[in-house]
């Protein structure tokens, strides 16, 4: 069994290389006695600002394990562990009538862990290829034109696809090492196998949704771009075939609904089903956007070359009006982007690519809503309320996408300074209050305040805020029993993020595996 050594440092620039031999030291044994040394954790150690620190996890194992087993309860950073399972790769490969709707996180590795398992699908995908959804989110950015079936929500690779690709997740699952080394082999960098926050960046992860797909594709699944699905069709209480483009039947004894966040359409279709649905908390806010230098020096002291660019997690609780007020979806180096799906209505987030080197860094600050603010006993109020402030946003834009921006310190009250902001089409200075519930607002203003004290120098003239951020996650929840499917109807199967049960590429992955492996369940002896 390998061994685990935790807690080895270095300081930034250090050569890696160095590791084995400083574990080697603190235990007692030679370099050369570690065999199958690497690297399973890396993260950064930054609470002494005068000595910032690199922080390693590592693994090894010994040709004689009792010249270690002694001290195990000895050294607290030394521990054995299992031996990672492998998941067995079936060599048949048999079509079946699955049918998997969204090509987002959950869809793709749903459809990867089936064809583990021997089964190839049917994808359907309501936008376009990636290489041809970049092009309609770059016309998007440069001229305000807008594709609805294909943009920054809808196409190949889901909403993540321009994001930071970040795969954190608290989630302690044990497929996550298989994912991550299907990122790996498909072209994400190879780090993400032991970073303490891994993230791919949005231009790598292009080429890795690409990558995937071409995989499917070769393993003998049907991939159609341009496809929604409008509808279903029912045997008694079993799901018999799914609807696409309003007029095609596709039969199927499996669906998937890896339909993201923003499928509103479909929400909408499947309550006409019946399918069993409820609203769920989510929250509300806007972009806030520095020098990236500043968060460094606020993080970091005097930075370092070597270290990472600086990242933050703010929060803030109100508890006499249960509010809290918190960062989200933080983008080191990253840009602040339009991500509006329907007409007439602005909505931001963040990205970054690889390198994380534009110069600013922006997260969503936001606070938490809850179904009694927009009427939660309808499961469809909590998509009104994200199109409400939407709408008002298009407006406070000068009717344009547009977004509204606002200083930092004028928004909190104080005199405040020039509004830099790298979101694109374009920006138009105005009141952020009008475009959030008041209760949003307020919490926000005060939050801000706190984080003050805990970030000194993040309240700044240097600080730009851009609304509105409404598509934190689903604003419902499509409801699944034990077995996964919903209650509703046999064979359909809610996953991911868009059915409420994952929040981010990791967790959205990770939930697609875990339909996969019951639907082959079902389906392989």
């Amino acid at each position: 069994m390998p061994f685990l050594l935790r807690n080895l440092t270095l300081h930034p620039g250090s050569d890696e290389s160095s590791l084995c031999e400083l574990a080697a030291a603190q235990l007692g044994l030679a370099p050369t006695d570690l065999l199958e040394f690497r690297i399973r954790r890396k993260g950064v150690d930054a609470r002494k600002k005068a000595k910032v620190l690199l922080v390693y996890t590592v693994s090894f194992s010994l040709a004689d394990e009792r010249r270690l087993t002694q001290k195990l309860g000895q050294l607290a950073n030394l521990e054995q562990i299992a031996v990672e399972p492998t998941f067995p790769v079936s060599p048949e490969r048999r079509m079946k009538p699955v049918v998997i709707v969204g090509m987002g996180p959950a869809g793709l590795f749903c459809a990867l862990r089936l064809v583990a398992h021997g089964i190839t699908t049917t994808l359907i995908e309501r936008g376009k290829p990636v290489e041809e959804r970049v092009q309609d989110v770059a016309r998007f950015w440069r001229d305000g034109l807008l594709n609805p079936e294909s943009n920054v929500q809808f196409g190949e690779g889901g909403a993540g696809t321009f994001s930071d690709g970040k795969l954190t997740c608290r989630l302690r699952d044990p497929n996550t090492g298989w994912v991550l080394e299907q990122l790996v082999q498909f072209g994400a960098p190879a780090e993400i196998r032991y970073q303490a926050k891994p993230h791919v960046g949005t231009d790598r992860l292009r080429s890795v949704v690409a990558a995937i797909r071409n995989k499917l594709q070769q393993q003998g699944c049907s991939i159609r771009f341009s496809t929604s699905l409008t509808g279903l069709i029912r045997q008694t209480t079993q799901l018999a075939a799914a609807v696409v483009n309003q007029q095609e039947e596709l039969p199927c004894t499996h669906l998937v609904l890896a339909i993201g966040h923003s499928a509103r359409d479909t929400y909408r279709m499947l309550a006409t089903h019946h399918l069993l649905m409820e609203s769920k908390p989510f929250a509300v806010g806007l972009r806030v956007e520095h020098p990236q230098g500043l968060i460094d020096r606020i993080q970091y002291g005097k930075p370092h070359p070597a270290l990472p660019k600086a990242d933050y997690a703010l929060t803030y609780n109100n508890e006499s009006t249960g509010r809290s007020c918190y960062s989200f979806c933080m983008c080191p180096g990253g840009l602040v982007i339009g991500s509006s799906s329907e007409p007439e209505m602005v909505v931001v987030n963040g990205m970054s690519n690889l390198q994380r080197n534009s110069g600013f860094a922006n997260s969503a600050l936001v606070v938490n809503v809850r179904p009694e603010d927009f009427d939660g006993s309808d499961p469809l109020a909590g998509i009104r309320f994200q199109q409400q402030w939407e709408r008002l946003a298009y407006q406070a834009g000068g009717n344009s996408y547009h977004a509204p921006v606002q200083n930092l310190l004028s928004f909190i009250g104080s005199r405040g300074g020039p509004c830099r902001s790298s979101y694109r089409p374009g920006t138009r200075e105005a009141d952020l209050a009008t475009v959030l519930p008041e209760y949003v607002t307020a919490t926000l203003q005060e939050g801000i305040r706190i984080f003050e004290r805990k970030m000194k120098g993040f309240v700044t003239a240097e600080a730009t805020l851009t609304g509105v951020e409404t598509r934190t996650s689903a604003p419902l929840r499509i409801l699944r029993g034990e077995d996964l499917q919903s209650p509703s109807l046999q064979g359909v199967y809610p996953c991911g993020e868009g059915a409420g049960y994952a929040g981010g590429i990791m967790s959205a992955a990770l939930d697609g595996v875990r339909v996969a492996d019951k639907i082959a369940e079902q389906l392989t002896p």
